[in-house]
């Protein structure tokens, strides 16, 4: 089974390693991933602020400033730990066993603005750039989007659960079978909550070594209940009753 997972706009600091962009996920986007990173350094060097604040997301000229940078030689580190943000923080993978994180290591694919589909383990510099944020005149999901085909046919005997948020359909869809998760409490659809519980689940996929969509349907998770399941063409959603808020 893969898992599907949204990246973070917030990033941790640091790493070990140089950066080589050729070993990530999928060579054949080596040439995309050049075109976006050198219109992407290019709006770093001119330096204008204004095109900063829209690639970046941010107002504060010292926020603007920190990230303006020279990204290439940034040391790199594992994408599922350089990604931050509720669902990261609940996911916890440093403090998971050996074992739990190399089921996501090798299972978990995120969807980056900038650098596409990466496997958990592919080593990334930092970065910034805001969800739906175009690099120039380029719209990464675009470009990616027009090489979906990769993604079908890693997946292609692989039971799929999508953990994304909805923004990244523009990337790729899936055209096979796939199941998503909604969260719910008292009745509403929930948010920033939505985000803690993704993490939970996929720790406890991880924990529990799930490897098909018939375990994961099995699994028991702390105050979580199923309230419905609905499958409309290839998408089958379980909407989760949240029993009670986490602490």
């Amino acid at each position: 089974m893969k898992i599907l997972l949204a990246p973070s706009e917030t990033k941790t600091q640091g790493g070990t390693d140089n950066f080589v962009l050729e070993s990530l996920l999928f060579s054949e986007l080596t040439p995309t991933r050049k075109i976006l990173l050198h219109k992407y350094i290019n709006i770093l060097q001119k330096n204008s602020l204004e095109e900063l604040s829209k690639m970046f997301g941010l107002k504060k000229k010292s926020d603007i400033n920190y990230h303006n940078k020279d990204m290439i030689h940034e040391l790199t580190m594992k994408a599922i730990e350089r990604y931050t943000g509720v669902a990261f923080d609940y996911l916890d993978y440093r403090n998971l066993s050996a074992i739990a994180q190399e089921y996501i290591d090798n299972n978990v694919i995120l969807c980056s603005n900038l650098f596409g589909f990466l496997r958990a383990d592919n080593k990334i510099p930092e970065y910034r750039l805001k969800q739906g944020a175009s690099v120039g005149d380029l719209k990464p999901e675009k470009l990616y989007k027009e090489k979906s085909y990769l993604m079908e046919e890693y997946l292609a005997n692989e039971d799929v659960l999508d953990l994304r948020a909805g923004f990244y359909d523009k990337f790729y869809k899936p055209t096979k079978p796939y199941t998503t998760l909604k969260f719910i409490k008292d009745g509403k659809v929930v948010s920033h909550w939505a985000k803690a519980y993704r993490g939970i689940v996929l720790r406890e996929v991880a924990n529990t070594n799930i490897n098909s969509l018939e375990e994961f349907m099995k699994l028991s998770i702390e105050n979580l209940s199923i309230e419905e399941i609905q499958t409309k063409k290839n998408r089958t959603e379980i909407i989760y009753t949240i029993d009670s808020y986490l602490l």
